[in-house]
């Protein structure tokens, strides 16, 4: 049974959460350690985690749909990349042994941080092929599957910062048009959490009193995620949420590894 406390620490950091998801990403820096400061064990944490989202996953799929590209062969075999690549991933979480999960926590952190400082640099990249590529518009998916299938098994395992290398994968199979990209790749990642919280939830492996909390938080903090994003600076909050992952990486290096 949850205490008062934990309760509210939950839903506030899935407030939080789904906000930082609707300005400028990086929710993980924040729920994956609040579901361990709760008490929850790292592979328990990570497969929470996963879950935690899985409803903001869903309506950033249904956000921008009139982009969604043809359901043809390539873009089924990129699916299926989501698919197959979760379940493998969150099946290979479930066979990690604990002591060494416990080692993988702050590389994985300081991994998923990394991606986030780096997102920037990704969403200039994929303006620029969209410039370059004008109104060209390959086949989505096209040459892309072999790439995205290791994406989705991170996104299975354990997702932090799963987003940056999903959107850099889509625009491949665009031609750098931005939208097509960002709805494909919401798309995936949303199919991926799916498969992976089925998975996970298979094995037993998510807490759910903890998880249905968080949900509940990251639904309010979708909502408030638009609204916060029009005043609140983004590289203020990018520069923080850096300087935050870049301490929990410490952290957690200091606890797991010393």
């Amino acid at each position: 049974m949850m205490d008062v406390t934990s309760v509210l620490m939950l839903f506030f950091a899935g407030v939080i959460g789904g906000s930082l998801s609707g300005i400028v990403g990086g929710a993980s820096l924040v729920t994956f350690p609040t579901l361990l400061w709760v008490g929850l064990s790292p592979i328990a944490a990570a497969a929470s985690n996963v879950c935690s989202m899985l409803f903001a996953n869903i309506a950033a799929a249904l956000a921008d749909r009139s982009k969604l590209p043809a359901p043809d062969r390539s873009f089924a075999g990129l699916v299926a990349a989501s698919i197959v690549g979760a379940i493998a991933g969150a099946a290979l979480l479930m066979v990690t042994p604990a002591r060494l999960f416990e080692v993988l926590v702050p590389v994985l952190i300081g991994f998923a941080t990394a991606l986030f400082w780096l997102s920037p640099r990704v969403s200039a990249w994929l303006r620029a092929r969209a410039e370059a590529a004008g109104r060209a518009a390959p086949r989505v998916g096209a040459g892309t599957v072999p790439l995205m299938l290791p994406v989705s098994v991170y996104g299975g395992y354990f997702g932090a910062g799963v987003g940056v290398l999903a959107l850099a994968v889509t625009s491949i199979g665009t031609g750098g048009e931005y939208r097509s990209a960002n709805v494909t790749k919401n798309v995936v990642i949303a199919l991926n959490t799916v498969a992976a919280a089925a998975m996970l939830g298979v094995y037993g492996a998510v807490n759910w009193p903890p998880t249905l909390v968080m949900m509940v938080g990251g639904a309010f903090g979708g909502m408030l995620g638009g609204t916060i994003g029009r005043f609140v600076p983004q590289d203020i909050m990018r520069i923080g949420i850096i300087v935050f992952g870049v301490l929990l990486t410490a952290i957690y290096a200091w606890r797991y590894w010393l």
